[in-house]
């Protein structure tokens, strides 16, 4: 039963969202333009503020619902922290796109709302300060995803939810290895 929760939110998280709406919106990859990932700033680069909010709201929605599930059917802390990581591998790597998806900002946030909200809203607070003084989404993306394990550890101490945002920064940072490479080039683009 605990193998197939984790299937379960590794398939809820694969759920490409962004790609479906900017396919239905404009019949366009979103893969194909700007950064290439399937989230929602990508998204409303290329199809429409609107169309990004609807991604970030489903994005999270699918994080949200794997800790939800595995939540309700197993209860157990660390099932449920392998099934929140098998949901943003899901976005990440998803096998319905040949394993090229997002950057898993949005099912991050999505995630940590259920295991740790506090946590959540002090990374969100300093995402916010680094974007609007720097108009680099994906500077505060990346710092808040390594933030969180910080603020977890000094709310709730060790625990499976710290262990799930250690490997879930390590996961956001892989995927925004590109916009690193930008942003030391000075070339990434600003919102």
């Amino acid at each position: 039963m605990q193998v197939i929760v984790v299937i379960i939110a590794y398939l809820l998280g694969s759920i490409p969202f962004g790609y479906l709406i900017v396919r239905r919106k404009i019949g366009a990859d979103i893969r194909q333009t700007g950064s290439g990932g399937t989230g929602a700033t990508n998204v409303s680069r290329r199809a429409g503020k609107a169309a990004g909010v609807l991604t970030l709201l489903l994005d999270a929605a699918k994080g949200c619902a794997a800790v939800m599930i595995a939540r309700v059917i197993s209860g157990d802390e660390s099932v449920i922290a392998a099934a929140a990581i098998a949901a943003l591998v899901g976005h990440i790597f998803p096998v319905w796109l040949r394993f090229r998806g997002g950057k898993g900002v949005a099912t991050g946030v999505g995630i940590f709302l259920m295991l740790a909200p506090v946590a959540l809203l002090c990374a969100g607070v300093i995402f916010i300060a680094i974007v609007v003084t720097t108009r680099y989404v994906s500077l505060g993306s990346i710092t808040a995803a390594v933030l969180i394990p910080l603020f977890i550890w000094l709310h709730s101490g060790l625990q499976p939810a710290f262990t799930a945002s250690i490997v879930a920064a390590a996961l956001i940072v892989f995927a925004h290895r590109g916009n690193i490479k930008r942003l030391a080039s000075r070339t990434e683009s600003q919102i």
